[in-house]
């Protein structure tokens, strides 16, 4: 039995990997919150080629949970797609916390546009997106 729960994580990852794929290919020129900033200037331009690698990261992360799931099925043990989306989750969890500056929960820098993104939506959507990864790994995996 397939859980919706997967089915929204999916949709998630789905939705974010098009935004990226949009953003590689129609990029703000104002702030766009996108990227953690000093002083007003961007800490990283991400490249077209970098925007498109996290949108391809993402559908991948779809497919992953979706193959835990068993949504799409695949021949290997269970335990293979379970590992791998604990990892993932981890990756997720490690995210949302952060690197205690300009990143996450326990981010220092806090008065930029990307800041205040990252503390009510990004780092929030990491955390809820981990769970919901490893709820699935929990339910499906051996």
């Amino acid at each position: 039995m397939h859980t919706a729960l997967a089915v929204v994580v999916c949709v998630i990852f789905i939705g974010l990997a098009l935004w990226h794929f949009r953003m590689a290919f129609a990029p703000t020129v104002a702030e766009s919150g996108a990227v953690p900033t000093v002083e007003g200037k961007p800490l990283f331009v991400p490249s077209r080629r970098a925007t498109i690698t996290v949108g391809f990261a993402l559908l991948l992360a779809a497919a992953l949970v979706a193959i835990t799931d068993g949504l799409v099925p695949v021949a290997v043990p269970k335990v293979v797609p379970a590992s791998l989306s604990y990892a993932l989750a981890l990756g997720l969890l490690g995210r949302a916390v952060g690197e205690f500056k300009y990143l996450g929960f326990f981010k220092r820098v806090r008065g930029t546009r990307f800041a205040k993104l990252d503390t009510l939506v990004y780092s929030p959507l990491c955390l809820l997106l981990s769970a919901g990864v490893a709820l699935v790994a929990l339910h499906h995996g051996a």
